[in-house]
């Protein structure tokens, strides 16, 4: 029995492992946990050598771009919490009532609270969208969808995302190449939440729910200023230090964030106490110890069981021998992925590195495109429709809602998203065929 495993097919062992991932995860909390057992499940069942095995983990762990990307994902996550302690957020969320319809509000607000990515964000916005329904005349299911929905319209392309930073990493994109690629998504989620959400809505009455004061502009802009800062710092970086870029490329948006750290400290200054609080959390453990996990992970996918030898080249053999079209691998792993661990970072990290893998050591870059657009985006469909993902479950517990009710108005708009993400990437490789 146990020589029949050992000479088991590497597909079958390599999606063993990802098997041994995704049903974990739906048992144990902390993703790190089933990601490093299934990581020991590749190892021991591959035969990976010692020699190998410190290698990869080296090569994954000590180095500077690795030490630099997990800078930057506590320098994000800190920034959001500095954010909401200082009471920026508040303030934001005041202002735009203001301006603008309660019914419009309540997509606007969640949107507003989507651009940070604080850990279970919906549970922020989910009280705001209730209390745009003054008169509580809107079905709870609806208002879940929309605090849900219109809570994610960004994670497809914005950089302060981990789930975006690891995708930009292991695709070997450029940030600015991934946003530009990326962006059509948000578009067109933005589009379908406005025709299958708010259109079910009442029509919109009045104003918001404050009274105009002058200087709100002005205002809004001052709170935004940090955000905007990071983009602008880590753009002029990239122009004036180029040579910053061969060390890591997360260099420029790490500087950034310190930029917009520093001028909101400035802005409002927080106490030792406060700032123990921001930068020292479980949570934010929690996501490191996930990311270094999905990096040794996908170190060992691409790595060398034996001296010449990798893992991911046995299986492009193996794959090509049984005649298993590449693109239904694209869809199939990053959907189901997505869809069991509920959370970006986990389906960018437990399948991009076996998807990219597969492209070979020189993909075209038209290749790259088509290939990221495809995996992402079934990716990140399969994790808003994931009844495990944390967002849904705040939501539908605010509203008292139920998890399939809130889906089922969900799976229009997503099948809609899907059949976008396969016209997109049949588009990008006709081009580059043309």
């Amino acid at each position: 029995m146990i020589t029949l495993l050992l000479s088991a097919p590497v597909v079958v062992k390599i999606l063993g492992s990802l098997a041994a991932i995704i049903v974990l995860s739906r048992y144990l909390q902390r993703l790190y946990i089933p990601v490093f057992i299934g990581t020991l499940v590749l190892v021991l069942w591959s035969g990976f050598d010692l020699l190998h095995v410190k290698l990869t983990i080296e090569s994954r762990i000590l180095t500077l771009n690795n030490l630099f990307l997990l800078v930057t994902i506590v320098q994000i996550i800190s920034l959001s919490r500095q954010m909401a302690e200082t009471g920026v957020m508040k303030e934001l969320v005041i202002i735009v009532r203001r301006h603008i319809s309660q019914r419009a509000a309540m997509a606007v607000l969640p949107a507003i609270i989507g651009f940070l990515p604080m850990p279970g964000g919906a549970i922020f916005s989910a009280p705001l969208v209730d209390d745009c329904d003054h008169q509580q005349d809107i079905n709870p299911v609806i208002k879940t969808r929309i605090n849900y929905w219109f809570r994610h319209i960004w994670e497809y392309w914005w950089p302060l995302y981990p789930g975006v930073l690891l995708a930009i990493e292991i695709s070997g994109l450029t940030t600015w190449q991934f946003m530009l690629l990326q962006f059509p998504f948000c578009l067109l989620s933005i589009t379908c939440g406005y025709i299958f959400l708010l259109r079910r809505l009442p029509r919109p009455t009045g104003q918001g729910g404050g009274i105009r004061q002058r200087g709100d502009w002005r205002r809004l802009a001052w709170l935004l200023a940090p955000i905007a800062k990071v983009i602008i710092l880590a753009t002029l970086i990239k122009i004036v230090f180029p040579g910053l870029l061969q060390v890591s490329r997360f260099i420029p948006i790490a500087i950034g964030l310190c930029g917009a750290m520093g001028l909101l400290q400035f802005q409002r200054p927080l106490s030792w106490q406060q700032w123990r609080k921001v930068i020292f959390s479980q949570s934010t453990l929690n996501l490191l110890l996930v990311v270094l996990a999905i990096r040794i992970y996908g170190g060992f996918i691409g790595g060398e069981v034996s001296d010449g030898v990798t893992l991911i080249d046995t299986m492009r053999q193996e794959l090509s021998q049984l005649g298993i079209p590449l693109v239904l691998i694209i869809m199939f792993i990053p959907f189901v992925t997505g869809f069991t661990t509920g959370v970006a970072i986990g389906f960018v990290g437990a399948s991009f590195p076996i998807v990219f893998s597969l492209l070979g050591s020189d993909p075209a870059f038209s290749q790259l495109l088509a290939v990221n657009v495809m995996a992402f985006g079934f990716g990140y469909m399969g994790m808003i429709l994931s009844p495990v993902h944390v967002c849904l479950i705040v939501s539908n517990e605010h509203f008292k809602t139920g998890i399939a009710r809130s889906l089922k108005g969900l799976l229009l708009p997503a099948i809609i998203m899907l059949l976008f993400t396969i016209c997109y990437y049949w588009a990008i490789k006709f081009i580059a065929a043309t």
